[in-house]
């Protein structure tokens, strides 16, 4: 995700990064679909094609991820315990519920709530109520929020507030807590700024430390850094010594990961040891969010910018194809952006309350949850949603490690 840039109190962050973007953002022109006639990037490779970690698939079975998500999918059917749906839902006019093979998670930011809203637009499951914060505790606002490789855990990074907490979705309870709330910092046991916090298959937290510059891996448990790439508050292109302000480091198949890096436009494609395979500029993007990978040569990023946009480009920073509309579904400041399974996107597009999919084919948003520029708690609304991901069997890291 990208920070907080003052839309609600306590959030006004990374002015100088937002004035770069908006700068940039201005030399842009309006286009979607596919643009073939936009200039490409140069891209730095640091190994052989034949060594390149994204020459794998998304149906391959990367080292450092599970192979088979058929138990975890089990556990997580069991785990958020739904009930059968019923009711009618709340989607914006002309919205296709088939555009989803499934729920989708949603980190409501301003709303300080995670949701599980089903294709008809339900809200299916929702934390914390009441009861599942005892003793006066709070949950962070979330700024995004993943399941975790088995299906039983939600790692919800609440970047504002300078945490990451790992849930238990059966249990209904935080389980694991990382930072310390509204306190930014470098020092041990700190954060400033965290964002897209992961837990991986073998219980390691993987994250990027936006404002402190660097990538953490940190073991299950009290506080230990099991490795950081990028040296803490030294900010600048020159992986794996220097990041330029990351905002994700999304896995890859074949055990690579993909780290987003603002200043600068750069994603670069890299192990946790520190190797670097390539980076690349996303072509015509002004202030990249949340690179991953669709497929083979293949990756996705989002503009939060406005107006916004997501972009498909190649290692090379070539671009595959752009989403840019203007108007009344101009996109405002959307930081995520994800492959789904049928070959539609799902975005948040959060300065404009609402998640949405894309279809690619046509160009057109074809499933909306929330009102486009209306902030709201009721059913049906939202207020900032940063972050968005699929329930198992379709969460991000089921579908990579499949």
């Amino acid at each position: 995700m990208a920070p907080s840039t003052g839309r609600a109190p306590g959030c006004s962050l990374r002015a100088a990064a937002l004035a770069i973007a908006a700068t940039l953002t201005a030399t842009l022109t309006a286009c979607s679909g596919h643009d073939a006639g936009s200039s490409a990037a140069a891209a730095r490779s640091k190994s052989p094609a034949a060594h390149d970690p994204a020459a794998g698939s998304r149906t391959g079975s990367p080292a450092t991820l599970h192979s088979s998500t058929r138990a975890a999918t089990r556990a997580a059917a069991s785990a958020f315990r739904l009930r059968p749906a019923s009711g009618a839902g709340h989607l914006a006019p002309g919205s296709d519920p088939h555009a989803l093979p499934g729920d989708v998670l949603i980190a409501d930011e301003y709303n300080y709530r995670l949701l599980l809203v089903d294709p008809e637009g339900r809200i299916r499951w929702q934390f914390p109520a009441r009861r599942d914060l005892p003793g006066g505790r709070r949950f962070g606002p979330p700024d995004d929020a993943f399941v975790s490789p088995d299906g039983r855990e939600i790692v919800a990074t609440q970047e504002s507030y300078d945490t990451v907490s790992v849930l238990s979705i059966a249990g209904r309870r935080v389980i694991q807590h990382w930072g310390h709330p509204d306190q930014p910092g470098s020092a041990p046991g700190y954060f400033s700024h965290p964002d897209d916090a992961m837990l991986l298959p073998n219980g390691h937290l993987v994250l990027a430390d936006i404002i402190n510059c660097r990538i953490l891996l940190l073991a299950p448990g009290r506080w230990h850094v099991l490795r950081q790439l990028g040296h803490t508050d030294v900010c600048g292109h020159n992986p794996p010594a220097t990041f330029g302000s990351p905002n994700g480091v999304f896995p890859m198949t074949g055990g690579a990961f993909l780290v987003t890096e603002i200043n600068g436009d750069w994603v670069d494609a890299i192990n946790l040891r520190g190797h670097v395979y390539w980076s690349a500029h996303p072509p015509g993007v002004a202030y990249p969010s949340d690179a991953n990978e669709i497929s083979p040569g293949r990756l996705l990023v989002a503009d939060y910018s406005t107006p916004g946009q997501i972009v498909i480009f190649n290692r090379a920073g070539k671009l595959l194809w752009r989403f840019a509309p203007r108007g009344a579904n101009a996109l405002n400041h959307p930081s995520l952006a994800m492959p789904l399974p049928n070959g539609n996107i799902l975005v948040n597009d959060d300065y404009n309350d609402r998640v949405i999919v894309i279809d690619p084919h046509t160009n057109r948003i074809v499933w909306q949850y929330g009102h486009r520029g209306v902030a709201g708690r009721a059913p049906g609304f939202l207020s900032n949603p940063d972050g968005v991901d699929m329930a198992p069997p379709y969460s991000l890291l089921m579908q990579i490690g499949r």
